[in-house]
């Protein structure tokens, strides 16, 4: 069934174009990709209350290594390290004569690394964004929001959150999912098809009417772990 919808998708020329949603801080370079080194980009939407951003502390998480920060025209920028040696935060510090008079940039902050072998799980990067307004007042919003600390009736500001897909080649790839998927969109947002068995999924939503008219097709909704599925990028 998966070849009948591709050549539904290579006829009328449907192509996917993903929606990029940000957040206040956010990843626009994307999913990472499993056991590979690569450069992430991290976003700063903006200050805090008006006042732009002077330092910005992120935390690494466990089972990334290989970390070394891009240099940036926001400032400086230094690590701290655990006692292995391992670099357990990025800090970027601009210089006072830098700051700007209020929050009216939006800022990139890039670190090359290389992410654990885990495709299919999304890490967290809690940051600590510090502003200074004119007057000297310095206010600290932290950026640390995980669904493990979500709850209550006060949840903390989201952390950035990455995505790790497995490596993929152009075309179809074959994978078995380790754990339960339950929001598709997720894990496959840049796909153009996801088969299992004879149902299938796409962020795409003239693909999807596609599959629907498909006799014999079903819609995919979720995955379970171990289930092995097709992708088309």
């Amino acid at each position: 069934m998966k070849r009948t919808v591709a050549a539904l998708l290579a006829v009328t020329g449907v192509f996917l174009v993903p929606a990029l949603a940000h957040a206040h801080l956010s990843v626009p370079s994307g999913p990472g990709f499993a056991n590979t080194t690569q450069e992430i980009v991290f976003g700063v939407g903006h200050g805090c209350a008006g006042a732009d951003t002077y330092t910005v502390k992120m935390e690494i998480p466990a089972g990334v290594t290989s970390v070394r920060p891009v240099r940036s025209d926001f400032g400086k920028v230094s690590v701290e390290k655990n006692a292995e040696g391992d670099v357990i935060a990025v800090i970027w510090q601009k210089a006072e004569a830098d700051l700007l008079e209020g929050d009216i940039s939006y800022y990139k902050l890039a670190v090359r690394l290389k992410l654990p072998n885990q495709p299919f799980t999304t890490l967290y990067f809690p940051t600590h964004q510090t502003c200074k307004a004119a007057d000297g007042t310095l206010t600290t919003t932290h950026w640390i929001g995980t669904p493990a600390n979500s709850g209550g009736s006060e949840p903390p500001e989201p952390a950035p959150a990455l995505q790790v897909l497995p490596a993929r080649k152009a075309g179809w790839n074959r994978f078995t999912v380790p754990a339960a998927i339950t929001d598709l969109n997720l894990f496959f947002g840049d796909a153009q098809i996801v088969w299992k068995g004879s149902a299938a999924f796409s962020p795409n939503p003239a693909t999807m009417e596609m599959v629907n008219a498909t006799s014999g097709v079903t819609a995919l909704t979720a995955l379970q772990a171990n289930d092995e599925i097709w992708v088309r990028y």
